[in-house]
């Protein structure tokens, strides 16, 4: 405060954002509430800011394409992970479109601790991505393929040779898969799966589900839908060697009988078909627009 003639006048106090303490400040608490879209364009306002989000940046825990956007250019995001090197969750979907080995290889390379990865709808990659995936991220957890056609039975074993932490495994619509690389996959990795999804894979069969049933134990959530020759031995084997299953996909499983899903239902297992009954009590809902009053005696 300064005087002049008698009367106190205080004085404006001014700080410019990028005064304020960057890694005890602006990295914790202002920019990781900032989304990823912004940080793009926070970027352009000048060079320090372009080095106060590029700092940020390198020490993301986890990155989600789409926080970007529904498509993000190949060039924001070789920006937007130049220096990551900390990653444990990369989820990639949006780059479908484009995303190649020699966009992903580098980004693997630097971020061994990686435990979830998610590259559903990744069409573009090959199954020298997973090799690298598999060969440097041994701490994997948790891995979507989902509708990667590219990824046939050899990319799988890899898989199943070299992630021992395995434990969620999405592999729906994968259709170069057949009953022998899931058998593979369950004798290595078997043990520590608790999810795994299969659904839309018209080649794998009763074989692959037995043997998924005989080595994991530990199997809680179980995709089969669309598996047209998946049948009831293979959903009795679940029931037999599964104990802690908590869901069971098997819609349009035409060859799954009720009789073998039974047992699971009475343990209190989450199946995506109702009851036979239910159904027919639904159907005459539908029909006669009103729930009668059914007394069946058997």
């Amino acid at each position: 405060r300064a005087s002049s003639g008698g009367e106190w006048c205080q004085r404006p106090f001014t700080r410019r954002f990028l005064d304020l303490p960057w890694e005890d400040v602006l990295l914790p608490h202002v920019l990781n509430r900032v989304p990823l879209r912004q940080l793009l364009r926070l970027q352009r306002v000048s060079r320090a800011f372009r080095s106060l989000v590029q700092l940020h940046l390198a020490g993301l825990r986890r990155f989600d394409a789409a926080q970007v956007g529904p498509q993000i250019p190949r060039a924001a995001l070789a920006r937007l992970l130049r220096d990551a090197e900390g990653l444990q969750e990369l989820a990639l979907a949006p780059c479908h479109e484009w995303l190649s080995d020699e966009d992903l290889v580098p980004v693997l390379a630097r971020n061994p601790q990686l435990r979830s990865v998610a590259l559903g709808g990744c069409g573009q990659l090959s199954r020298r991505a997973l090799g690298a995936l598999a060969e440097g991220c041994p701490r994997l957890q948790r891995l979507s393929l989902a509708h990667c056609d590219w990824v046939d039975g050899l990319a799988l074993r890899g898989l199943a040779d070299r992630c021992p932490a395995l434990e969620e495994l999405d592999l729906t619509a994968c259709r170069q898969l057949k009953d022998e690389a899931i058998v593979y996959l369950a004798q290595r990795r078997g043990a520590g799966l608790r999810s795994l999804s299969l659904a839309v894979n018209a080649n794998v069969g009763d074989a692959a589900v037995q043997e998924l049933a005989r080595n994991c134990p530990e199997l809680q959530h179980l995709d089969l839908t669309g598996c047209l020759r998946v049948g009831s031995d293979g959903v009795r084997t679940l029931a037999e060697y599964c104990p802690v299953l908590r869901s069971l996909r098997v819609r349009h499983c035409h060859h799954v009988a009720e009789s073998s899903l039974s047992r699971l239902r009475k343990r209190g297992v989450d199946i995506d078909v109702e009851p036979p009954l239910h159904q027919a009590l639904v159907l005459l809902q539908d029909m006669a627009g009103f729930a009668p009053f059914v007394n069946l005696q058997v």
